[in-house]
């Protein structure tokens, strides 16, 4: 392997004065200022149309001071030029002539960390850099413990700064990374699973719970929040438009005089961690000025009353919303208006991340009207809602190039009930045709100046925040049931709902998750086409979801039947092979392109029932759930007697236990209700019995 020559210098050199950022590069719509060559510090955002990503600036005083000009100089001919034709020839396809803004900050910041280990070695120019040295940094790099995908990331970066410090006007010398011509691999660690497929779905004991939570937040709790939160926005505006009179200092004296004359609770709030008066919500009730407040409660000494006498500020606004068969609120207070808005737009994330399968990004992306109710055709029928998004992630110019401004993706995804309400919440928060997430109106701290919504960190940063106040309201109402576990593998964050969302379908199928939302039937609109196999859509997902899910199944089955473990059924004996070929797929990571390899095989087609207690060993021909016109079985529409069944040993077991369950159910409801427990109770019975007489196992050798 050779390296590719590189054409001569394409770029003057800038002056001080010099915009960072090119006209052509600056995304429609930025009317901010552009930083200029010398300034300490380059703001990226003026590239960067993505609403929900974090806005990146580079600070040159971080950078080491021998090497801040020479690398300031290959950042700018980076985001200014574009990798040569000649270069890319013999790269890789997913090698581009110019990286997104974020992939720019994450280059240019691997610049800083080589140039700060190259200080520490006594080097002070990248002219010094040589071949044997980058070497020596590349196994450095390699031998940090970082993942081959980062170290891969990060020797492309260095190898992008000798190609642009080439085509500066101003090249330093740094020599050709050693990869370029030895090859990447002996500067890379073992491959380990990675990526989105890599990532672990969250747990069915904590996912349940959050998303009756979520649900319920949205469905059951919001016109009272948003109510509530127009209440306490209007009480702070009439308290600051209150002008001081004579009668509004009576009207406060007087209220003033009733709460301390019966000893009763001062409204407070708390500031800074501290309790402190309700100057705005006393004003807002008696009429009198800000001013007048402040001074009353200075003089009667209420401050120091406050925090002996701390009491609630109710809202005058009626509470609808039930928890538990009773309203989940005496009254809402003027205090948490602002908090419980917070949660109803965190509560509202979830539901729609978890339930369409976006991307968190794109999730932070979708616009008031993105999900329009849909119109009768010409026969009555009302189609399905759908939702129109913007793709960021996979978005390519013609040149293959990201395009941070994103695109509007080709096929909608489609909305189930629960997703079209929370659209619906978030389009009562922020104005018509702006982001469902907008940060005016979700951050209502206003902790940050610009425009976009807010970040997938903030958003992940929030659901943890959910989840504590979800856990406090069921510990407060003696909910134990409804607590939120934490999660095996850690913190929720926004990465992990798409994944879990395809796990669930692929595993429970009928919807046996919470709320007994019917996965199944998303899976079915899913597979119509409305999220299809075009970009970001979660077919992928889906195939390796559905095929880590035989693969489970299959190596179950085969280490049950290896301990002596019996199966019947006229299924039996293709049950049987499919789980002798478990041990070749055992361990092995799915990719989505062995998923879908694995689901043709006719021979992997088992799929574990835990509703009916069964297994399906799917063959087209022979299906009865829906007379063998799908690829896949409609496990939710078992039919005793079909020639797909097979039944274990531990499946036979639970269907006894079910038995026991429903007489004891019959003992306690009479009539013709409790004679249909006991006739079922008395047919799963029958099926474990012909399960135990026709089992069969391997050690019988008639397997």
């Amino acid at each position: 392997m050779t390296a590719t020559p590189i054409p001569a210098p394409a770029l003057v050199l800038p002056g001080p004065d010099t915009p960072v950022i090119p006209a052509h590069r600056i995304v429609d719509g930025y009317r901010g200022p552009i930083a200029h060559y010398a300034a300490p510090a380059w703001p990226l955002i003026p590239m960067n149309a993505n609403p929900g990503v974090t806005h990146t600036t580079i600070h040159w005083p971080a950078f080491p001071g021998p090497f801040r000009e020479e690398l300031r100089l290959a950042a700018w001919t980076m985001i200014n030029g574009e990798l040569p034709a000649v270069f890319l020839r013999e790269r890789h396809p997913t090698w581009r002539s110019r990286q997104a803004p974020k992939a720019l900050y994450q280059t240019i910041n691997t610049w800083c960390r080589l140039a700060g280990w190259l200080t520490g070695r006594g080097i002070t120019t990248l002219s010094a850099c040589t071949t044997q040295v980058l070497g020596e940094y590349g196994r450095h790099v390699r031998d940090s413990g970082a993942a081959r995908i980062t170290v891969h990331s990060m020797l492309s970066s260095l190898t992008r700064l000798w190609v642009f410090d080439q085509i500066s006007g101003r090249p330093s010398g740094i020599a050709c990374p050693p990869w370029e011509t030895e090859g990447v691999d002996d500067f890379l660690p073992p491959a380990t699973p990675g990526g989105e497929n890599a990532t672990e779905a969250i747990s069915e004991q904590t996912m349940g719970p959050l998303l009756v939570w979520a649900i319920r937040m949205v469905e059951e709790f919001s016109d009272d929040i948003l109510t509530a939160w127009a209440e306490h926005n209007w009480l702070r505006a009439t308290a600051a438009a209150n002008i001081a009179t004579p009668a509004s200092r009576a009207a406060l004296r007087a209220f003033m005089d009733r709460i301390d004359a019966g000893r009763l609770p001062i409204p407070t709030t708390r500031w800074l961690g501290r309790t402190t008066i309700a100057g705005a919500y006393i004003a807002a009730l008696t009429g009198a000025s800000l001013n007048q407040v402040y001074n009353a409660t200075r003089d009667l000494g209420w401050r120091q009353a406050a925090r002996e006498r701390p009491g609630p500020c109710p809202l005058r606004v009626p509470v609808a919303g039930q928890l538990g068969g009773t309203p989940w609120r005496e009254a809402l207070d003027y205090t948490e208006a602002g908090f419980l808005m917070r949660q109803l737009g965190t509560a509202c994330f979830i539901v729609i991340a978890y339930l369409t399968g976006m991307r968190p990004g794109e999730v932070a992306g979708l616009r008031s009207g993105c999900c329009p109710d849909p119109r009768p055709d010409s026969a009555g029928r009302t189609g399905r809602h759908l939702i129109t998004s913007t793709v960021y992630k996979t978005a390519r110019d013609k040149d293959g190039n990201h395009r941070s401004e994103g695109e509007i993706r080709d096929v909608p995804w489609v909305a189930i009930a629960p997703v079209v309400n929370a659209i619906r919440v978030l389009e009562r928060m922020v104005p018509q045709g702006e982001l469902l997430f907008d940060h005016h109106a979700h951050d209502l701290r206003g902790t940050r100046a610009g425009t976009g919504s807010l970040t997938v960190h903030s958003l992940g940063v929030r659901v943890e925040d959910f989840i504590t106040w979800a856990n406090q309201e069921a510990a407060v109402r003696g909910l134990a049931g409804e607590v939120i576990p934490p999660d095996p593998h850690g913190r929720i964050g926004t990465e992990r709902f798409r994944r879990s969302l395809a796990w669930h379908i692929a595993r429970r199928p009928g919807g046996l998750v919470a709320l007994a939302i019917q996965y199944g039937h998303l899976r079915t609109s899913v597979a119509a086409g409305y999220a299809a196999r075009s970009r970001d859509g979660i077919h992928d997902l889906l195939d390796v979801e559905t095929a880590r899910a035989t693969i489970d199944t299959v190596a179950d089955l085969n280490a049950a039947l290896e301990e002596g473990a019996g199966i019947s059924g006229p299924a039996a004996r293709r049950a049987i092979t499919a789980a002798a070929t478990a041990p070749q797929y055992t361990g092995t990571v799915i990719t989505a392109r062995q998923a879908r390899q694995l689901l043709a095989n006719p021979q992997l087609a088992v799929y574990d029932n835990l509703h009916a207690l069964l297994m399906c060993v799917y063959k087209r021909d022979k299906a009865l759930c829906h007379r063998g016109l799908k690829e896949a079985p409609s496990l939710n529409q078992c039919v005793p007697g079909c020639a797909n069944i097979a039944r274990t040993d531990q499946q036979a077991t639970g269907l006894r236990l079910r038995a026991t369950a429903l007489d004891q159910q019959a003992d306690c409801v009479p009539g013709p209700l409790g004679e249909r427990l006991r006739d079922n109770a008395t047919r799963l019975r029958g099926l474990a019995d012909a399960h135990h007489r026709t089992r069969t196992t391997l050690q019988d050798g008639t397997a």
